[in-house]
Protein backbone atom coordinates (compact mmCIF):
# COMPACT_ATOMS: atom_id res chain seq x y z
CA UNK A 1 0.00 0.00 0.00
CA UNK A 2 0.98 3.27 -0.91
CA UNK A 3 0.70 6.49 1.93
CA UNK A 4 0.88 9.80 1.39
CA UNK A 5 3.67 11.04 3.74
CA UNK A 6 5.28 14.58 4.42
CA UNK A 7 8.01 14.93 2.04
CA UNK A 8 9.58 18.44 2.95
CA UNK A 9 8.94 21.59 4.95
CA UNK A 10 9.28 25.48 5.36
CA UNK A 11 8.36 26.34 8.93
CA UNK A 12 6.89 30.17 9.62
CA UNK A 13 8.12 31.76 6.51
CA UNK A 14 7.20 34.91 6.21
CA UNK A 15 5.42 36.51 3.72
CA UNK A 16 7.26 39.10 1.94
CA UNK A 17 4.93 39.89 -1.17
CA UNK A 18 1.59 39.30 -2.67
CA UNK A 19 0.08 39.84 -6.69
CA UNK A 20 -3.10 39.37 -7.05
CA UNK A 21 -3.30 40.22 -10.96
CA UNK A 22 -1.30 36.53 -11.32
CA UNK A 23 -2.67 33.60 -12.48
CA UNK A 24 -1.43 31.96 -9.23
CA UNK A 25 1.60 30.48 -7.01
CA UNK A 26 3.41 30.67 -4.47
CA UNK A 27 6.90 32.14 -5.52
CA UNK A 28 10.24 31.00 -2.74
CA UNK A 29 13.30 32.12 -2.88
CA UNK A 30 15.48 29.31 -4.66
CA UNK A 31 18.07 28.75 -1.42
CA UNK A 32 15.05 27.74 0.26
CA UNK A 33 13.46 25.61 -2.36
CA UNK A 34 16.75 23.61 -2.36
CA UNK A 35 17.48 23.09 1.29
CA UNK A 36 13.47 21.73 1.15
CA UNK A 37 14.17 19.44 -1.74
CA UNK A 38 11.10 21.38 -3.45
CA UNK A 39 11.15 22.03 -6.91
CA UNK A 40 9.78 24.53 -9.38
CA UNK A 41 6.23 24.12 -10.56
CA UNK A 42 5.74 20.94 -8.09
CA UNK A 43 2.29 21.13 -5.68
CA UNK A 44 2.62 22.62 -2.48
CA UNK A 45 0.47 22.84 0.70
CA UNK A 46 0.64 26.28 2.17
CA UNK A 47 -0.74 26.44 6.12
CA UNK A 48 -1.41 30.17 7.31
CA UNK A 49 -0.05 29.90 10.79
CA UNK A 50 -1.06 33.69 11.45
CA UNK A 51 -5.27 33.07 10.09
CA UNK A 52 -5.95 29.67 9.67
CA UNK A 53 -5.97 29.47 5.84
CA UNK A 54 -4.94 27.04 3.84
CA UNK A 55 -4.60 26.59 0.10
CA UNK A 56 -3.03 24.27 -2.64
CA UNK A 57 -0.84 25.89 -5.27
CA UNK A 58 2.32 25.20 -7.07
CA UNK A 59 6.06 26.82 -6.68
CA UNK A 60 7.88 29.77 -8.32
CA UNK A 61 11.28 29.84 -8.10
CA UNK A 62 12.26 33.62 -6.53
CA UNK A 63 15.50 35.25 -6.91
CA UNK A 64 18.37 33.54 -5.02
CA UNK A 65 19.19 34.88 -1.60
CA UNK A 66 16.35 37.78 -1.71
CA UNK A 67 13.87 35.76 1.57
CA UNK A 68 11.34 36.51 -1.07
CA UNK A 69 7.97 34.33 -0.23
CA UNK A 70 5.17 35.71 -2.47
CA UNK A 71 1.44 34.68 -2.69
CA UNK A 72 -0.14 35.41 -6.14
CA UNK A 73 -3.30 35.19 -7.98
CA UNK A 74 -6.64 33.89 -5.78
CA UNK A 75 -4.56 32.91 -2.83
CA UNK A 76 -3.86 36.43 -1.93
CA UNK A 77 -7.19 36.27 -0.56
CA UNK A 78 -5.33 33.87 1.94
CA UNK A 79 -2.34 35.65 2.78
CA UNK A 80 -1.24 39.17 3.70
CA UNK A 81 2.43 40.59 3.77
CA UNK A 82 3.75 39.60 7.18
CA UNK A 83 2.05 36.73 7.61
CA UNK A 84 3.84 32.81 8.74
CA UNK A 85 3.26 30.24 6.61
CA UNK A 86 4.39 25.85 6.71
CA UNK A 87 4.99 25.46 3.16
CA UNK A 88 4.80 21.89 2.64
CA UNK A 89 5.51 18.67 -0.13
CA UNK A 90 4.09 15.27 0.20
CA UNK A 91 5.12 12.10 -1.82
CA UNK A 92 3.68 8.84 -2.12
CA UNK A 93 5.48 6.09 -0.40
CA UNK A 94 5.28 2.05 0.63
CA UNK A 95 5.17 0.96 3.96
CA UNK A 96 8.50 -0.43 3.83
CA UNK A 97 9.84 3.07 2.83
CA UNK A 98 8.53 5.50 5.64
CA UNK A 99 10.28 3.62 8.35
CA UNK A 100 13.89 4.54 7.38
CA UNK A 101 12.30 7.91 5.55
CA UNK A 102 12.92 11.32 7.42
CA UNK A 103 11.78 14.46 5.66
CA UNK A 104 13.29 17.93 5.34
CA UNK A 105 12.43 20.34 7.76
CA UNK A 106 13.53 24.01 7.16
CA UNK A 107 14.23 26.28 9.38
CA UNK A 108 14.00 30.17 8.59
CA UNK A 109 14.48 33.53 10.41
CA UNK A 110 12.00 36.52 10.52
CA UNK A 111 14.09 37.47 6.79
CA UNK A 112 13.69 33.96 5.65
CA UNK A 113 17.16 33.26 5.62
CA UNK A 114 17.83 29.65 6.84
CA UNK A 115 18.28 29.36 10.89
CA UNK A 116 21.46 29.37 11.95
CA UNK A 117 22.97 30.64 8.52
Amino acid sequence: MKRNILKSKIQRAVVTETHIDYDGSLTVDERLLHAADMLPFEQVHVYNVTNGERFVTYIIKGEKDSGVIGVNGAAVHKASVGDLLIIATYTLMEDEEISYFCPKIVLVDEKNRLHGK
